[in-house]
């Protein structure tokens, strides 16, 4: 037996394995899915009441919607499951970087504590993933089968039923994919990352070619949709605050509002109770231009209603009626001011070099404080910066809708209470789904967190763009800026031009009716130069 001269000898190769690690492991993998399952129920719960407040009913008296076809009941119940999944999705979309930095705060101030160990980088970067690829579902399957599956009757020949329905859905489903799947290949092709992939990532439709190249276009569209609304949205603030709030007695007058809304009804009131009287009218007034009683009935209902807020609007404390409107109105414009001013700084640490670029290209760490997780502007605040952060991002959000509604072809499918068919629902789901899938790339790329984007948000080309960021940067600064300026000199704008508009009329008429010289000086009215006949 030979003697040993080093201990090492005696260990293994390999490091030795823990034997409770495949059940460490197997533990936080079912943790992980029961807080991913909770978390989506409690989404789909939301998004199911959103969804039945405002899809049609049949009728006043029926719970939504009761059809007397089996087919039709099962077509809209799946038409409606579809729409809600989407919606959660959306929402999750939403609080994925509101939950990531409150995530990394936590963890920053209670490292060592037992209580937060769940929640780790896994947990996150996982919820991640899943919001990616069910945005994807909903966007490229789930939304196109609902509205594809509500408009098909099956195919001619066939026999009628759900089944037919479902056939027909499935083989334009199928065609519309191949379509999308083609246009991606030729994209690729077009813009050089066909260099850069291998074909066998290309053919895999779910691998990592496929969805992060969708997902790029597609999150191209709703930045760019997020551009265009969020401006406009946010100067759409302050007028909707002023619709909501209760304004103070030297803004707008309650008393003479009600006093003519409680006569505009009482006059209406007069009309239904009188009887029609056709003989009665004048004999000019066209019948077409006579209102009918139910043209009368519903401006009765409306002035009503408006009667009813008003009266509770005069209600009001006396906060509400004094103070409330102008602090909302100062934290709107406190708000505001600071999204605008973070956009600028970081416009300038582009400029200057000492801004990274939104593109992941580090691992991802959760829990360090020294991580460049918060702005400069909101980092100095500690925890309070990091609450900043997620209003800032639900603001930003909420005014991109209110920006988004605005726009006159949005408008036209605005949702409405109780009244909006299943058609408009799915396309309502479409947009939100677009411009909250974007909102993480949005609150990036401004600057309003530098929390990494996890998993394939990161990986996005375009945000590795220098001049795509900086260009998105300055436009964003420039659009709210010129919206907010606009929004708050409209009224001294429009008092400016009517004072010329009618400076312009004044001088027009005086040089219309200014008399001839000759008139002026009295040779027409002088009787020696009237001729006698």
């Amino acid at each position: 037996m030979g003697h040993i001269k080093n201990i090492s000898e005696l260990l293994p190769d390999e490091p030795l394995k823990d034997p409770f690690e495949d059940e460490i492991h197997f533990n936080n993998t079912v943790r992980e899915y029961i807080v991913f399952l909770v978390l989506l129920l409690l989404l789909s719960l939301a998004s199911h009441v959103v969804v039945l407040r405002y899809r049609r009913r049949e009728a006043a008296n029926l719970p939504p919607p009761r059809h007397t076809d089996d087919d039709e009941a099962a077509v809209d119940r799946i038409a409606l499951w579809l729409c809600t999944f989407s919606l959660s999705v959306s929402l999750g979309a939403v609080l994925l970087l509101p939950i990531s930095i409150m995530s990394n705060e936590v963890l920053t101030m209670y490292r060592d504590s037992l209580y937060v160990q769940w929640l780790n980088l896994s947990l996150i970067q996982g919820l991640w993933n899943i919001i990616f690829l069910f945005s994807n579902l909903s966007l490229f399957v789930g939304l196109p089968f609902a509205y594809l599956f509500t408009e098909s009757e099956g195919f001619p020949g066939s026999r009628k039923g759900l089944r037919a329905r479902i056939v027909e859905t499935v083989v334009v489903l199928t065609l519309l994919v191949v379509l999308v799947f083609g246009v991606a290949v030729i994209l690729s092709f077009l813009l050089g990352y066909c260099e850069q992939e291998n074909l066998s990532q290309m053919i895999d439709v779910w691998g990592s070619f496929y969805l992060p190249f969708l997902y790029s276009l597609i999150s191209c569209l709703g930045v760019l949709m997020l551009l265009l609304c969020t401006p406009v949205g946010l100067a759409h603030l302050f007028t909707a605050m002023g619709r909501l709030m209760v304004k103070p007695g030297f803004l707008r007058d309650l008393a003479e509002e009600y006093q003519a809304t409680v006569l505009q009804e009482d006059a209406l009131a007069r009309q239904l109770a009188r009887p029609s009287q056709p003989h009665a009218r004048p004999i000019t007034r066209s019948i077409s231009n006579t209102p009918t009683a139910e043209d009368i009935l519903h401006q009765y209902y409306a002035v009503k209603k408006t009667r009813v807020k008003l009266e509770e609007r005069r209600r009001a404390g006396i906060f509400q009626r004094t103070l409330a409107y102008p602090l909302a109105l100062l934290l709107l414009l406190a708000l505001t001011g600071t999204a605008v001013v973070i956009v600028g700084l970081n416009t300038l640490q582009l400029l200057v070099g000492i801004k990274a670029l939104p593109l992941a290209s580090a691992p991802a760490i959760l829990g360090e404080a020294q991580q460049g997780k918060r702005t400069v502007l909101l980092f100095v605040l500690g925890p309070v910066g990091a609450v900043l952060e997620v209003v800032l991002i639900l603001y930003l959000i909420a005014a991109s809708l209110l920006g988004c509604y605005s726009l006159p072809v949005i408008a036209k499918i605005r949702p409405k209470p109780r009244d909006t068919p299943m058609v408009h629902v799915i396309a309502n789901c479409v947009v939100i789904l677009i411009l909250s899938s974007a909102l993480p790339l949005l609150a990036r790329t401004l600057g309003i967190t530098n929390f990494d984007l996890l998993g394939d948000f990161g990986k996005i080309s375009w945000l590795g763009n220098f001049w795509i960021v900086l260009g998105y940067n300055i436009l964003f600064a420039t659009a709210a800026a010129w919206c907010l300026v606009k929004k708050f000199t409209a009224t001294i704008r429009h008092e400016i031009y009517m004072r010329f508009k009618l400076l312009a009329m004044w001088l027009v008429k005086r040089d219309t009716f200014k008399l001839p010289a000759h008139v002026m000086n009295g040779s027409i009215m002088n009787p020696g130069n009237i001729k006698e006949e």
